[in-house]
């Protein structure tokens, strides 16, 4: 807390000296939480050669900020709270929340095919899926990516309507980003603008996050942290088909941890919002330990580290799943760690909340690495609050 020089001259001795003791606790609560944080950083930078590392914390309405190394090898500049990174797949919930804010504007309802809003797919395959299959992951036949070969809106209009399903749908959990794309599309067609500017215009600023980007406006790149292959050779994400409704978000530490602390209800917002968000927290599948919302995966809590490291690892991502569907819907819990992965080539991102303890972490690196050493680290720093 800095004072300045003119409020000091006036301030009484009593009321310093019970800011300085309220200052002295604050420190005490929080010297082992740095110390923690700081060995565990340094640990994960130098074994995966991470230049740069943003971490946020919440804990019951309090904010933690710690940075570490470089925004980019280049420059030397510092990563901040302010450093912009991309957060790949972590923008997928963004991309829920939209969705479901349209349905509680009453421009689409989440059990809509997407067929109802995308013409050009009606007669197709599609037609038997909801908005709810899309976000849950729960549409097989799609893979990771989309194909290269389809570059352009005709071409990607005639790759949906030739999708035919791999297992029966609502049966198998099959991570895939064209899907989720279409869900993008979806939404932003009901709220009548192209999906960035709906993202952006639409929701964004109703969660107070003023400095999230689909395309980093000029004003703004000197913030836009360098990112670094598994080789160490410098990339950023490339405009692909899909590209901004599945991975391509780029956000700052600082205004993801106010997304975050929006879904604990710390951070205020508009009734559609919070809406929007308990819907997104819905489970509607268990896929072994782990239940499937919309988008966002949850855990019983307190959870093991090893489910954890399960349902964030390869096989979740590279394999379809069983899925065992929940009914009736599995309302928001507060007993639940939330959590969700997301990497491009450079960058590496985790958030994870706790509604019953009021906690949220936020992790983002300049460099990919794996999940599960995301996961180990968010648990390690959260253990910190247990007891």
């Amino acid at each position: 807390m800095r004072v300045s020089r003119m409020y000091r001259t006036r301030l009484p001795v009593v009321a310093m000296l019970a800011i300085l003791s309220h200052l002295a606790v604050a420190d005490t609560e929080f010297a082992q939480l740095d110390a923690t944080v700081a060995d565990a950083a340094q640990t994960l930078m130098t074994q995966h050669a991470i230049p740069g590392l943003a971490i946020a914390i919440t804990a019951q309405g309090k904010q933690r900020f710690y940075h570490y190394g470089v925004a980019s090898k280049a420059t030397q500049q510092p990563v901040t709270r302010d450093t912009l990174f991309e957060i790949g797949s972590v923008s997928k919930t963004l991309t829920a929340t939209l969705v479901a804010y349209a349905d509680a504007q009453g421009k689409l309802s989440l059990t809509d095919s997407p067929s109802r809003h995308l013409p050009a797919l009606e007669g197709s395959e599609l037609d038997q899926i909801t908005l709810i299959d899309l976000a849950t992951h729960t549409v097989s036949g799609f893979p990771l990516q989309l194909p290269d070969e389809v570059r352009n809106e005709q071409q990607l209009t005639d790759y949906f309507r030739a999708w035919r399903p791999q297992y029966p749908p609502r049966t198998q959990r099959t991570y895939a980003n064209p899907s989720m794309g279409l869900l993008g599309m979806v939404a932003a067609k009901s709220l009548g603008l192209p999906y960035a500017d709906a993202l952006q215009t639409q929701l964004l600023p109703k969660l107070g996050m003023r400095h999230t980007f689909i395309n980093v406006p000029s004003s703004e790149m000197a913030r836009y942290a360098q990112g670094y292959n598994k080789d160490g050779a410098p990339v950023r994400l490339n405009p692909a088909l899909l590209a901004d409704e599945a991975y391509g978000v780029k956000t700052t530490s600082q205004n993801l941890l106010r997304f975050i602390e929006t879904q604990l209800g710390i951070a205020e917002t508009d009734d559609s919002v919070r809406q929007a968000m308990a819907a997104t927290r819905t489970g509607y599948y268990r896929v072994g330990a782990m239940t499937q919302a919309l988008v966002w995966e949850q855990y019983d809590y307190p959870v093991a580290l090893g489910d954890l490291l399960a349902g964030n690892g390869s096989r979740m991502v590279l394999e379809s799943q069983p899925a065992q569907p929940i009914s009736p819907p599995l309302q928001p819990q507060a007993d639940t760690w939330i959590n969700k992965t997301g990497s491009t080539n450079g960058f590496g991102a985790y958030v994870a909340f706790i509604p019953a303890k009021q906690l949220g972490i936020v992790i983002l690196a300049n460099r990919y690495y794996p999940n599960e050493e995301r996961v180990k680290l968010a648990y390690r720093i959260l253990g910190q609050f247990d007891g």
